[in-house]
C-alpha cells in the first residue's frame, strides 16, 4: 500500500462513528441506485464520509473546493473507481468548471460545502435531483436567496448543534491553531491575537489561542456577541484599535472583506494575517498585491506565506494566500467529520423530508442519533 493510501487508510479507522455507520448501511444499503453529487474538501477525513455513503450503495462524483483539494485524496478515490473531476487549484474559473462536471452528471442528491453546487442546479435544473445538505453557514446565506426556485430538502449541516460545538468550535479552533504552528514555525507566548467573528469557529479559535498564552481581542459586529466575548473574558477593543495591536489577526466570519487594503495603515510591522472563514475573500489579499503602498512582496512558496513590504518600511505576513489557513499550505489538516451528512441523505434519500425542508437545521431527532451513537462509543 502507497503511504498516502497508508495515511487515509489510518485516518479512517480513527473516524471510528463513520465506520460503524459505514457497517450498517452496508447491511440496509438506503442509498442504493442513486448517485451523490458532492464539492467538499478533499482530504482524508472527507474519504471515510465517502467511503461510508458509497456503503450504503450511493454511485459517488466528486469535486473538491478550491485550493483545499489534496492530490493524494483524490488519487486515492480514484483507485477506488470514484469519479472525481477536482484539481489542487486556486483559480476560480478552473474550480468551477469542476463544479459544473458534478451536475452534468445529475446525480440524485448533492452533498454541498459553500453553495457551489446547488447554485449550479438552480441556473440548470433537472428533474431527478432529490434534494441533499449545505455544510456551512456561508451557503446557507447564499442558497437562502434561491430557495423558491430550488423548492427542495436541503438541510444545513451547520445549524445543527453538534456541527456548531464539535466542529466549529472544537475542530476548526484547533486547527486553525495549530496551522498557524505548521506555517510559521513561531510561538504564541505573549503574541496580541485578534479574531474577527465570535461564531462557534471564533470561539474555538481565540480559546485555543488564549490557552497557548496569547493575549486575545475579539471583534464582531454584533454588540451582543461582543459582549458575550467580553463576559468570556476576551478584551473586546474597536476595530482599528484591535488591528493596530495585533501580531496575529485571524478571520472567522463568513463574509468578504473584513480586512482590505483601506486597512493597511493600521496594520503593525511584522503582523500575521490568517483566514479560517470559507472563502478566500475576507482579507484582500488581491487588493493588497495591487495596492500602491506595497513596494515588494516575497513569496516563501514552499510555506505558502507571502510577505509584502510597503512604503513606509513596515511589512506584514499572509498565510496561504488567504485562503482557509487549516486547508491551505503544506500538509493541510481540515476538520472533523461527522456522520450527520451521512444521516441527511439516508433521510433525504428514503423520501422522509419534502420541499418544506429547503435550507433549514437539522432534525432534532438526527442530532440524537448520532449523539448517543457517539457517547456509546466512547463510553
Amino acid at each position: 500500500m502507497e503511504k498516502s493510501a497508508i495515511r487515509i487508510d489510518w485516518i479512517g479507522n480513527s473516524c471510528r462513528l463513520l465506520k460503524a455507520t459505514a457497517a450498517e448501511f452496508e447491511r440496509t444499503h438506503p442509498l442504493k441506485g442513486l448517485s451523490i453529487g458532492t464539492g467538499i474538501h478533499l482530504e482524508p477525513k472527507t474519504v471515510a464520509l465517502l467511503m461510508t455513503l458509497r456503503a450504503g450503495g450511493a454511485r459517488l462524483v466528486c469535486t473538491g473546493n478550491l485550493n483545499s483539494t489534496q492530490p493524494s485524496t483524490v488519487e486515492f478515490l480514484r483507485s477506488q473507481g470514484i469519479t472525481v473531476f477536482a484539481t489542487q487549484t486556486t483559480d476560480p474559473a478552473a474550480h468551477h468548471r469542476s463544479l459544473e462536471a458534478v451536475i452534468a452528471e445529475k446525480p440524485d442528491l448533492l452533498l454541498d460545502n459553500g453553495g457551489d453546487l446547488f447554485a449550479i442546479a438552480a441556473e440548470k435544473p433537472y428533474t431527478n435531483l432529490r434534494g441533499g445538505t449545505e455544510e456551512t453557514t456561508s451557503g446557507r446565506t447564499r442558497l437562502l436567496r434561491l430557495r423558491e426556485r430550488l423548492n427542495m430538502p436541503i438541510l444545513v449541516i451547520n445549524d445543527s448543534p453538534i456541527k456548531q460545538f464539535a466542529e466549529n468550535r472544537h475542530a476548526v479552533g484547533q486547527s486553525l491553531f495549530e496551522s498557524y504552528l505548521r506555517f510559521t514555525n513561531r510561538s504564541t507566548n505573549g503574541k496580541c491575537v485578534t479574531v474577527f467573528g465570535y461564531g462557534a469557529c471564533g470561539k474555538g479559535t481565540a480559546a485555543c489561542f488564549r490557552n497557548a498564552f496569547s493575549t486575545v481581542s475579539v471583534v464582531d459586529i454584533d454588540p451582543v456577541t461582543t459582549l458575550e466575548a467580553h463576559l468570556d473574558g476576551f478584551v473586546t477593543p474597536l476595530r482599528d484599535a484591535a488591528i493596530r495591536s495585533a501580531d496575529i489577526i485571524i478571520t472567522v466570519t463568513g463574509f468578504a472583506g473584513i480586512v482590505t487594503a483601506a486597512d493597511l495603515p493600521l496594520v503593525k510591522d511584522g503582523a500575521i494575517l490568517m483566514n479560517g472563514g470559507h472563502f478566500p475573500h475576507e482579507i484582500d489579499v488581491e487588493a493588497f498585491r495591487r495596492h500602491s503602498d506595497v513596494v515588494g512582496i516575497d513569496r516563501y512558496e514552499t510555506d505558502h506565506i507571502e510577505t509584502f513590504q510597503l512604503s513606509d518600511g513596515r511589512s506584514f505576513h499572509v498565510l496561504g494566500g488567504g485562503h482557509m489557513a487549516n486547508l491551505a499550505g503544506p500538509r493541510p489538516l481540515g476538520n472533523t467529520v461527522e456522520s450527520i451528512q451521512a444521516r441527511c441523505l439516508e433521510r433525504i434519500a428514503r423520501g422522509e423530508a419534502g420541499p418544506q425542508s429547503c435550507i433549514v437545521p437539522v432534525p432534532a431527532d438526527i442530532d440524537a442519533m448520532v449523539a448517543n451513537a457517539y457517547l456509546d462509543l466512547a463510553r
